[in-house]
């Protein structure tokens, strides 16, 4: 049969990144408690496409995924890139795999344990001068606003934050060492599963630890600082404020 792909194009135009986008793919990544977990991922993959090819092999995307699905993890992802770029004969290859990742937590007071989901990034490219790669956390915490509970009588405003951090490393490290640092630089951690003694626990003891949004990125950033492994770093924080009808925004960058 003809290989329409591989038809010669007259434009002469480049294409920066072409493949396939959105695909939902069961694959399986390292878990620290139980060694893998098996994840439902959302996939992008591209590759480069030279100005004289017509089109790229979609198919072998989901061909190379389908291969290596069982071993997508920070260990194997220049070897997943390399395959691609390969497989596709193309000059670089791109790839982001979200996907939902479950810790467990053990409340403060009772010692319930529920299972809690953290939304993670593999973000890698890789061409002839090498490869790039991010791991990027998504976590949920909570935050007590410091001028609020100056100025109030009682209480505080509080309201739950989002924290999305993105990292560049030197060498291996597990995901829930970030996701508990993150937990650590907030007003208080987010829990699927608390008692009512947690509930106090965890009120109180946000009240007595306010903070900005500002507080948060920073404290984020410092912790991050302190480990020579992570060689870079973008923090963002977003609070859900619960008594305006608009979020508070801070981002930190490690130039």
């Amino acid at each position: 049969m003809i290989d329409i792909q591989n038809l010669k194009d007259e434009r002469n135009i480049d294409i920066k990144r072409v493949g396939v986008k959105g695909l939902k793919y069961p694959i399986v990544v390292l878990d620290r408690a139980h060694e893998t977990q098996q994840v439902n991922a959302t996939i992008n993959m591209y590759v480069s496409l030279l100005h004289h090819f017509k089109g790229t092999h979609m198919s072998r995307f989901v061909e190379v995924l389908n291969e290596i699905r069982e071993q997508v993890n920070i260990r194997t992802f220049h070897s997943i890139l390399e395959k691609i770029r390969a497989r596709l004969r193309a000059e670089s290859a791109h790839i982001e795999i979200e996907f939902p990742y479950f810790v467990e937590k053990t409340a403060p007071r009772s010692r319930a344990k529920s299972l809690m989901e953290y939304r993670c990034q593999f973000i890698g490219t890789c061409n002839d001068s090498g490869m790039d790669f991010l791991v990027g956390m998504v976590v949920p915490v909570t935050t007590v606003c410091p001028c609020s509970k100056e100025i109030s009588r009682a209480g505080a405003h509080n309201q739950r934050s989002i924290v999305t951090v993105r990292v560049r490393f030197r060498k291996f490290f597990w995901i829930e060492d970030v996701i508990k640092l993150i937990e650590k630089s907030a007003s208080g951690e987010v829990y699927s599963l608390l008692k009512r003694v947690d509930e106090k626990f965890v009120t109180e003891n946000g009240y007595e630890n306010p903070m900005f949004v500002e507080d948060v990125v920073r404290n984020v950033a410092t912790r991050l600082s302190q480990d020579p492994n992570f060689t870079w770093y973008s923090v963002e924080a977003e609070n859900f404020e619960s008594i305006h009808n608009h979020s508070a925004y801070a981002c930190v960058e490690k130039e």
